[in-house]
């Protein structure tokens, strides 16, 4: 799902032809509440090693979009957890390391529960 803070800068770049600064990395997280378009509902871990991931925004990484879908070319991986994350039911995708701007949100199908000593990956 795309948040008002992303389409806003999308829309003003198309029909006001505004800059569209977007980040050269985008970090990757979980949360186990319910995001919403404001960019607000986002809880993240606080335990457990756990942290975003930070991955470019290049050709190197991502597949050129069709339709609706842009595939992950190289893996994404989390570090290992060290203490549960707790279940997580959403993929989040912000613009910095810690605080900063969500841009995007998707449920995670299925959830899952992060235990101890566990290193979540997304294939490519």
């Amino acid at each position: 799902m795309i948040t008002n803070y992303s389409a806003s800068r999308i829309l003003n770049k198309l029909w006001n032809n505004a800059t569209l600064t977007q980040p050269g990395t985008y970090y990757f997280g979980f949360s186990s509440t319910t995001p919403d378009i404001t960019g607000g509902g986002v809880l993240e871990p606080t335990v457990g090693a756990y942290a975003r991931i930070g991955v470019p925004s290049d050709g190197t990484n991502w597949s050129t979009a069709t339709t609706t879908t842009l595939t992950n070319l190289l893996p994404i991986t989390w570090v290992e957890s060290t203490a549960s994350w707790g279940p997580l039911t959403y993929l989040v995708v912000f613009d910095a390391l810690t605080g900063g701007n969500l841009w995007f949100y998707d449920v995670l199908t299925p959830s899952f529960t992060v235990a101890a000593n566990t290193t979540v990956y997304f294939a490519a």
